[in-house]
């Protein structure tokens, strides 16, 4: 600590409080050391071990290559394109920019926050600047109105449209609002950022982001870096924390290749004549599915991956530019920390594997390139092995001892404190409760994706309460429910039948 911070009573109460956190971590991890015995670690089990170990060490090294990617990303390629858009100055800059901000059941000191900082932004870039508002309540014109009238001054090239959707779900606000883009006239080289209503951008963040379009004529969008501010449990908190750290590397690694997998809500940037074209739109809009056995149903959520989508399909490439910083004010749509994960996980991994079977059947690795159609591929797989170490752990400790499930622990410690270390080095901050909140989005997280996996067509939005009308009779969705029970019954006995057949090897090694 500084002596500022050692002068503040809180600071000195958080670093006191981190200090006794990290403490424990270590202590738990010596304790589960000291219970371990070590015949349990004799070659004899070799074979048990070796199985487990196998899979880990793929796990391990998928996460290994992507960090190692991200880390050159971000100290190496990343700083030399900087140079070079710097360089550039002001002729970077496009001749204008529009940002699209969408607002809908946000709280109105959230609101106040979030369109201050876009007038502030806006006034600071150098260049015209439309901010184009899609909302729904009167009163929220009113406020941004106010909002703008106070903090930008009258010599400032801001210009304000408002845009009055129906509320019936951020789809038909973002169409809405990129059809009052359209009749902008926007120029060529325009670029339009879009913003959901409860992102702070951050000082410099729009310049940082859209330089890049000039230096980088084949990326047709950039998404942008992403910090949080929860309104709830401490608990909570650090979930939301560790999930933009780790969202931070998985970006930076996709960016090398220039194939950044989504293009987030948040905050990102787009070519103008990408956003006016009508396929585009139409993607945002009434984005759907053909499923083999579910039919065709629209996606209802995950707007930010029919965007990707979109882009890849129509040949761009996409990219990340991680000092583009902005700060989401999140609010959990429970209270109860795991419903409120659970409906989270549920809605954003139902977006991923809605796009995943999507994006690799009609793609594929000619576009894509093998290394994002691994990436897209290993998606579907992980979701399983993550769960096969806990469950095999499990049996084997309920038939040979409870030492297979300390020893699994003890490795589920160490492993994920040495991950949470690493983040250190991401940009982002860590705490001590991270390897807990790690293991558990791992597990909670893999189940949410194998519900999600054989229930594609269920979706719903958080914050409106609203859910998808699969639009077919009652014998058809009787008939989806049923089918989805069965096959994800059927899919859980082949993995506990896997399971089986690495404890039965189990028992030839003794």
């Amino acid at each position: 600590m500084n002596a500022q911070s050692a002068a503040d009573p809180s600071a000195v109460n958080r670093f006191l409080k981190s200090v006794v956190a990290w403490s424990a971590l270590f202590l738990v991890i010596v304790l589960l050391a000291g219970l371990v015995d070590p015949r349990y670690l004799d070659p004899q089990h070799k074979q048990f071990l070796f199985l487990l170990g196998f899979i880990g060490m793929w796990r391990y090294s998928n996460a290994f290559m992507h960090y190692c990617r991200g880390m050159y990303f971000l100290y190496w390629k990343y700083p030399r394109m900087r140079k070079q858009a710097d360089k550039l100055g002001d002729q970077a800059l496009p001749s204008e920019i529009y940002m699209v901000v969408t607002s809908f059941r946000i709280p109105s000191h959230t609101t106040y926050r979030v369109y201050r900082s876009v007038f502030e932004e806006a006034a600071r870039v150098g260049v015209p600047v439309t901010v184009i508002v899609s909302i729904v309540e009167r009163s929220d014109e009113v406020l941004i109105k106010d909002i703008l009238r106070r903090h930008i001054p009258d010599g400032a090239q801001v210009k304000l449209v408002i845009v009055r959707a129906r509320g019936t779900g951020k789809r038909d606000g973002l169409a809405h609002a990129f059809r009052a883009l359209s009749r902008q006239m926007p120029a060529d080289d325009a670029v339009v950022g879009v913003v959901d209503g409860d992102t702070k951008l951050l000082p410099g963040c729009v310049a940082n982001a859209v330089k890049f379009f000039k230096l980088l004529p084949t990326v047709g969008g950039i998404t942008t870096n992403e910090f949080c501010e929860v309104e709830g449990s401490e608990l909570i908190r650090q979930w939301h924390a560790l999930r933009f750290a780790q969202r931070h590397v998985n970006m930076c690694s996709m960016a090398v290749s220039k194939r950044v997998l989504t293009m987030t809500g948040r905050l990102s940037f787009f070519r103008s004549k990408i956003l006016i074209d009508p396929l585009f739109i139409s993607d945002v809009e009434a984005d759907h599915l053909d499923h083999w056995r579910l039919g065709r149903f629209q996606f209802l959520t995950g707007d930010d991956k029919s965007s990707w989508f979109s882009l890849m399909r129509a040949g761009w490439d996409t990219f990340y530019a991680p000092d583009s910083n902005t700060l989401t004010v999140e609010h959990p749509p429970e209270k109860n920390f795991f419903k409120a994960t659970r409906q989270l996980m549920f809605r954003w991994y139902g977006n991923s594997l809605r796009q995943n079977i999507r994006t690799t059947k009609l793609l594929g690795y000619e576009r894509l390139g093998l290394f994002t159609s691994y990436v897209l591929y290993d998606q579907r797989v992980s979701m399983w092995t993550c769960l096969l170490g806990l469950t095999v752990s499990l049996v084997a400790s309920i038939i040979y001892g409870a030492q297979y499930i300390i020893i699994y622990f003890l490795w589920v410690a160490i492993s994920r404190t040495i991950m949470t270390l690493a983040y250190a080095f991401s940009g982002h901050s860590i705490n001590p409760m991270y390897p807990l909140v790690l293991y558990y989005n791992q597990v909670a997280g893999s189940a949410m994706k194998v519900y999600a996996l054989f229930n594609m067509n269920k979706q719903s939005w958080t914050r409106q309460k609203t859910t998808l009308d699969s639009g077919s009779g009652r014998f058809d969705a009787v008939l989806n429910q049923v089918s989805s029970k069965i096959m994800l019954f059927s899919s859980l006995c082949i993995f506990f039948g896997a399971v089986s057949v690495l404890i039965h090897l189990t028992q030839r090694a003794y």
